[in-house]
């Protein structure tokens, strides 16, 4: 029998899901295979409106890729690896709904590359963030020579890549890479505050503006807008937006049906 590397929790609007390959949660190719096929099925699954990922324990998020799986592999075998990383995380990165990573410890090479798909990204004063990768003598390869850069700046991330070096919380929040710090017996409540509150905004608007903003990073200015304007459009003639701008106008609550 395969081992759990993964435990998925739903609530009644959220899910949350723990890495579990304690103490330090390395990533295997299981690892991203099972994380595939359960964000596959949070996809499909219309009760879940928001998605929490942490780690087993309280020493890591996930210290990275598993080195012993990967310093066994042929050129082929870590192609193929690194494709399965880059289609998972791609995945994750694109879900329909938003995605809260709670980084509990460590959160290193493959580890930070985890959280960097995710939409927002919430710390324990304990975490520290780094793609030591150089230090190997090879280099990141499931995103954190691009995303990192996108997210905090090139300067930064050239910083954190070339010279193998590990931030705290603190100075992870300063440079934008996390969104709050958060003593560590707060953390888990606190993600999933906000992955409640994520839950109970209006579905087809939060999907259509995180796919907005995921796509318009990739654009010139011009075109962003272009595809924000057209995306408006999607959200103003829904049933929601509908029901939310009368809502309004009649001094009520709306009721939001996802439609």
């Amino acid at each position: 029998m395969s081992e759990q590397v993964l435990v998925l929790e739903k609530r009644a609007d959220y899910a949350v899901l723990t890495l579990n390959r304690p103490p330090y949660n390395p990533l295997n190719g299981q690892v991203f295979a099972d994380l595939g096929k359960t964000l596959t099925a949070l996809d499909s699954d219309l009760e879940m409106k928001a998605l929490v990922i942490t780690g087993s324990g309280t020493k890591a998020f996930a210290a990275g890729a598993d080195v012993t799986e990967i310093a066994a592999h042929t050129p082929l075998e870590q192609y193929t690896f690194l494709r399965l990383i880059l289609s998972t995380l791609e995945q994750l990165e694109n879900l329909r709904m938003p995605t809260v990573a709670a980084v509990n410890g460590l959160a290193l090479g493959g580890g930070c590359e985890l959280a960097l798909a995710c939409d927002f990204r919430l710390a324990a004063e304990n975490a520290k963030f780094g793609q030591p990768e150089i230090s190997l003598g090879i280099m990141p390869g499931g995103g954190g020579t691009q995303r990192l850069a996108r997210l905090i700046g090139l300067s930064r991330a050239k910083e954190l890549v070339l010279l193998g070096e590990t931030i705290d919380a603190p100075t992870a929040e300063k440079y934008g890479l996390v969104n709050r710090v958060l003593p560590g017996t707060e953390l888990m409540v606190e993600a999933e505050k906000m992955a409640a509150k994520l839950a109970s905004q209006p579905v087809i608007a939060a999907a259509v503006i995180k796919k907005v903003m995921n796509r318009g990073q990739q654009l010139d200015l011009a075109a962003a807008l272009e595809l924000e304007i057209s995306s408006f459009m999607v959200t103003f003639t829904s049933k929601d937006g509908q029901e939310g701008l009368h809502s309004f106008l009649e001094k009520r609550q709306p009721e939001f049906k996802g439609k």
